[in-house]
């Protein structure tokens, strides 16, 4: 199998979205007063008065619990941590051509704006460091290719890692890096890398695959090696470690030509490469970041119908490693779109993304067995998706 970059990105909720680092908004926009170009009042993203919260029925494949013990070190380690800020994506303008990265508690407050593109530029897919201090994201302009920043998580000191290849390069046509993911130890960022010449009728880039790097750029290498003998199949991206650092989980989107045919998949390798496997059935059509439970023994995962981006009668979902005992954690089908879904540090609640048909997406919380469902965000004029969910500065890595 292959995976491929589909071309040229698009501003839907689910494409990809680059943008540039950025300082922390002043208290006045947190009142909603003051906000610059570029910039919305944050006072409107915070659910002060709760929306009514669209409460699961009992799904309709319940998630099994786990029945063995999970590692005592990684359950260890998760009963340590504490609960930090919540990291995602909101888009700035109607059109979402420009997008941001902003962080909030887990209760809805302190809202803050943490980078501020240029216009027609985004920020997305934006990933905490273990130790909660620092924030990864990719950047992607109208003139620029998707590329891996990271910003402090006060807003200080944005810059650019990484860029595998000099101008000019010769696998480095139509090339981009994007979807950064630390190493639970923080010593390696997981990425995914499209490269090479595009097919038009295909909508794809010839080349995709994960690489890993150091978080300063250096010392990258590629990881898996799909797309050697299928190029414009589909596209590898969105790689998820697991807590204990030995794999990564990572969805597959293939193509008009792939095999089979527009489809949507989770796999897992090994981070030395071996070990490649699917983990999710094709039929379930499983994309987007998925996350892995601190203690290991769950990842949790995002589903989508056929048809257009933002198709709502997905569902969020739970699989054991290995792939088995997968079970639902919202409804379905509905009429309601579901986006990525975090865990929290320590285990005991999933943040994730949620929209009515054609309306926006907000950001909710739910316990990790789907009940509690409550909204973070209520504000309908933008759309926040792509939670990340980051430990409290100060407390264990793990």
């Amino acid at each position: 199998m292959t995976g491929t970059r589909q071309l040229p990105p698009t501003t839907t909720a689910r494409t990809r979205t680059r943008a540039g680092a950025g300082l922390l908004l002043a208290g006045a926009l947190l009142t909603g007063c003051g906000a610059e170009p570029g910039e919305i009042p944050l006072s409107e993203i915070r659910a002060e008065t709760p929306p009514a919260a669209p409460t699961p029925t009992p799904a309709p494949e319940p998630a099994v619990a786990v029945s063995a013990a999970p590692d005592p070190a990684l359950a260890a380690a998760a009963s340590a941590r504490h609960n930090g800020l919540i990291v995602g994506r909101i888009f700035l303008t109607a059109d979402r051509t420009n997008s941001a990265v902003f962080t909030i508690a887990p209760d809805g407050s302190g809202a803050q704006q943490l980078t501020r593109p240029p216009a027609q530029t985004r920020d997305d897919h934006p990933d905490w460091s273990p130790d909660g201090t620092t924030v990864a994201f990719d950047r992607t302009g109208p003139e620029s290719a998707g590329r891996i920043w990271t910003i402090g998580a006060d807003g200080e000191n944005p810059h650019q890692v990484g860029q595998l290849c000099e101008t000019g390069a010769p696998d480095c046509t139509n090339e981009e890096e994007v979807t950064p993911a630390f190493s639970p130890d923080g010593k390696q960022i997981a990425f995914s890398r499209t490269w090479g010449s595009a097919d038009p009728t295909a909508n794809q880039t010839q080349y995709s695959d994960l690489y890993l790097m150091s978080p300063d750029g250096t010392n990258a290498q590629r990881l898996t090696f799909l797309t050697n003998d299928k190029p414009y199949s589909g596209l590898v991206t969105d790689p998820a470690w697991s807590p204990d650092g030995r794999q990564l989980v990572f969805s597959y989107q293939t193509s008009a030509t792939g095999q089979p045919a527009n489809s949507r998949a989770l796999y897992i390798v090994n981070i030395d490469g071996t070990g490649l496997r699917r983990l999710t059935p094709w039929e379930l059509r499983a994309g987007d970041r998925a996350s892995w439970s601190p203690d290991g023994t769950q990842i949790v995962f995002t589903t989508y119908p056929a048809g257009a981006d933002n198709t709502p009668g997905g569902g969020i979902y739970t699989v054991r490693p290995d792939g088995t005992a997968i079970g639902a954690l919202t409804p379905g089908p509905s009429d309601v779109f579901y986006g990525a879904a975090t865990y929290s540090p320590d285990g005991t609640s999933i943040a994730f993304t949620q929209a009515p048909a054609n309306g926006s997406a907000e950001l909710y919380t739910m316990k990790s067995d789907g009940s509690n469902v409550a909204p973070l965000t209520n504000s309908p004029d933008y759309w926040e998706s792509r939670p990340n969910w980051g430990t409290a500065v100060g407390t264990p890595r793990g």
